[in-house]
Formats: C-alpha cells, structure tokens, sequence
C-alpha cells in the first residue's frame, strides 16, 4: 500500500532553539542536527535520531513524504532535511504546490480563484491589521506571496482579547486568524493544506493518508488524514483540539519531533506489510 506522509515543519518536526523543550539535564540532552541556516546563523533543528529515520523514510520507494508548511517559498527553501529530495511539498498553507521545487501555476489559479469568490481582499484585510495593531507590541508586519497576513509581535505585550477580537471580525469576512509562538496569521479560509494533500493524494495515487502538526493551521490537514499525530506543546494542545484518529503524544519540543517521524515510520511499514484483500 502506498503511504502518503504529509507533515508541518515548524514545531514539529523542526524546532528553533527557543521551541526544543529540552528539560532533562544536559548530559542527557539528545545531539542535534541543524537544518536551516538563516542570515549566516543555525536556526532550525532536529535530533540526529530523527533525521536518521526521515532519511530512511524518505528512501521507501512506497512512501511519498510531502512536507506542508505556512512558510513561503523563500522561508521553506532554506531548510535541507536529510536524505532524498521532496517530488512534492505545500509551502504558503497550502497556496503553493510545488513539484520538483517547481510552483505549479494550475495548482495557483485555482487556489486564487477560490479566494475571490469566498473571501474579502487581502488589501482590507490587511489595512485592518494594520490599523488595529500597536506599535508597542507589533514589531513586524508581513504579506506571504499574495496570499495572506502575518504579523511579528512581542507576545508578552500582546493584549489578552486582541486575537480574539480580530479572530471575530475575520470570520465574518472569511478568514481565519491563528496565533503561533510570536506570529499572528491571517489566512483566507479556502487557503488550507488539506486541499493541497488531497491534490499530492489524486496525483499520486496514495491510498493511506498520515499527518502532523501542532497549529490550528493544521486542523484541518489532520482531519484529512487517515490518520494523523499532534504534540505535546502547540496551538491544538493549549486549546485542548482532538480528533478520534489523531493521536496526542506525551512528547514536546524536538523530542516530539523525532516521535513523530518515528510514529510516520512505523505506520507505514505496517501498511506496507499488511496483507492484500481478497
């Protein structure tokens, strides 16, 4: 049975140097392989253990690892996971699909022309936010290729009803808002990556689904899933988000990580070794 691993990077399966969690006591610490390098400086990693079990992941001739980020392109092309090369992975939340690191302009289109019968502008959007954030706490503001709206904050600042005042006004006008770490999102809600999992899916041929993720973001992917493994930490856990076939590990920060390559592993083994139906 072909398998078709679709994960979100950022918290989890890769972690800043803020976001590792590593309580035990240093000695103990697992070793880390960096995975992104921005502006000359290590910004991104994983454990060794869990590189060694993607790169080999990756190598199964049945499986298709899709990894399916918020991230633009810019921002995703500066992580090199181990082993072979992604065919296909989902940058923008979906927005982009690209094929070979190539964006698909069909794939775009359509995308586009969802957004403009669903949703308001980006243009208002965005001057509302801009509108209702304080310079106090707003250090950066942001427009993701056309598509949608972040903004950088300094979250110990940020009020306690902002985002859910925002969250209000963008529903109304079909978009969703999510708030990860230190980055507010706008995001229109057709903008999603399970459409773009269920077009790897169509293209592929796969006919079991597997996912991860941490955000409110991700909801949606792993409610596509077959089945599908969220964090410790993260959007879903402080909100208490659970779903019947996704399960919720013990793990945090980069630990959790490795889990869940380990848990993608081991699943798709099983499936690659179950009986045939008569």
């Amino acid at each position: 049975m072909s398998t078709l691993i679709a994960s979100d990077l950022d918290r989890t399966l890769i972690y800043s140097a803020a976001a590792l969690d590593l309580t035990m006591p240093d000695p103990r610490a697992p070793r880390l392989l960096c995975v992104e390098i921005h502006e000359h400086k290590p910004l991104s990693y994983m454990t060794e253990n869990a590189a060694t079990l993607l790169a080999a992941l990756k190598a199964d001739p049945d499986t298709v690892f899709v990894p399916t980020t918020t991230r633009t392109r810019k921002q995703y092309q500066r992580i090199q996971l181990p082993g072979l090369p992604a065919k296909f992975a989902i940058c923008a939340n979906g927005g982009q699909l690209l094929v070979d690191g190539v964006a698909d302009r069909d794939w775009r289109r359509l995308v586009d022309a969802r957004i403009a019968a669903e949703c308001a502008p980006l243009d208002e959007v965005r001057a509302h936010i801009s509108a209702a954030a304080d310079p106090a706490w707003l250090r950066k503001e942001r427009v993701a290729e056309d598509l949608f709206a972040y903004l950088v904050v300094e979250r110990a600042l940020l009020p306690g009803d902002w985002v859910k005042e925002l969250t209000v006004w963008a529903e109304e006008r079909g978009w969703t808002v999510s708030l990860q770490g230190r980055k507010i999102y706008a995001v229109p809600k057709p903008l999603t990556k399970s459409a773009a999992v269920h077009e790897v899916a169509r293209r592929t041929g796969a006919e079991l689904t597997l996912a991860a993720g941490d955000s409110l973001l991700d909801a949606d992917l792993l409610l596509a899933a077959d089945e599908g493994w969220r964090p410790g930490h993260g959007e879903l856990a402080e909100s208490g988000w659970t779903a019947p076939h996704v399960d919720v590990l013990d793990e945090r920060g980069v630990l959790a990580g490795e889990e869940i390559v380990r848990r993608f592993a081991t699943r798709a083994t099983d499936s690659r070794n179950a009986p045939a139906l008569p």
